[in-house]
């Protein structure tokens, strides 16, 4: 014991009794942390595969308009061929390859929506081809959104009507958005060979999109114009026009009053013809009978 006494009065006995504690407490931690330091190198790995499929397939269905790093093309005058996607964000992606709008076949006014392509066709009726294909809509909005940020993907907590204000819905919906897709959201004309495509077949989380990114006409709608709730309560809104009856009769596509008062004069003018038409036919033969 002497011999311990005497190394405890030692001036760097203190210094040494410390780095045993710290070596003691490295080899504890690394007991415990190798398989969280494995978790999380595997998830970093797949974050990269992920990334690297997204970039592959940026690079098939979209650089040849947008540029290989996502800068946007002008043709030889200057003209912008397709604009920038930095910064756009992963849901202006998701709700443009999304709705198959994207890749759009022919520029023009307006981008329509069409069957999506068979790298993002998620409606497939094959399970495995839709999961492969959603992953990959999500690992091509990643990898544009690595490129500059923007608005993501809305989670299902943000996009689920349940619970939400119809009637506040309503009328957010006709104060904002009414002016261009109709009051039960069967789109309409706009200038310049533009539209309002119809709702009807927009998914919650599209329509969600649409509003944070504002795709072609359509405003922004950031969360300081129209909070998340309020979205929510939109989104309730055009869900339950879907199944509302017509009680007038049909519903002629629900388009407006235009198409229905055309209608109207189309086919009350249509019975004023035949009816006259008809009185005509019978005249001739009741004036021969009164000429007998």
């Amino acid at each position: 014991m002497n011999w311990i006494t005497a190394w405890r009065r030692r001036p760097w006995a203190g210094y040494a009794v410390v780095l045993a504690a710290l070596a003691a407490i490295g080899f504890v931690y690394a007991g415990f942390s190798p398989a969280a330091d494995k978790a999380a190198a595997d998830n970093s790995a797949a974050a990269r595969q992920d990334l690297n499929n997204g970039r592959q397939l940026f690079n098939q269905n979209c650089a040849t308009c947008h540029g290989l790093n996502g800068q946007g093309t002008r043709d030889a005058n200057g003209k912008q061929v397709a604009p920038s996607l930095i910064g756009v964000g992963a849901a202006a992606v998701d709700f443009q390859v999304g709705t198959g709008r994207m890749p759009a076949a022919n520029a023009g006014a307006q981008v329509p929506r069409k069957p999506q392509v068979e790298a993002f066709n998620t409606s497939s009726k094959d399970p495995e081809i839709a999961a492969q294909a959603r992953k990959n809509l999500e690992d091509i909005s990643a990898y544009v959104a690595s490129l500059g940020g923007g608005p993501g993907i809305p989670g299902s907590e943000q996009v689920n009507p349940e619970g939400a204000d119809l009637a506040l819905g309503g009328k957010l919906f006709r104060t904002n958005c009414a002016q261009c897709h109709n009051f039960a959201g069967s789109g309409g004309a706009l200038t310049g060979g533009k539209y309002a495509p119809s709702l009807q077949n927009s998914t919650p989380t599209q329509i969600y999109e649409a509003m944070i990114t504002g795709p072609q006409a359509m405003p922004v709608f950031n969360d300081t114009t129209i909070t998340p709730q309020q979205k929510r309560d939109i989104i309730a809104y055009i869900i339950q026009t879907r199944s509302e009856p017509n009680p007038g009769g049909n519903g002629l596509g629900r388009v407006g009053p235009v198409t229905e008062g055309l209608a109207g004069w189309l086919i009350g003018l249509s019975l004023l013809v035949l009816a006259a038409m008809w009185i005509t036919s019978k005249k001739p033969s009741t004036l021969k009978k009164q000429n007998d």
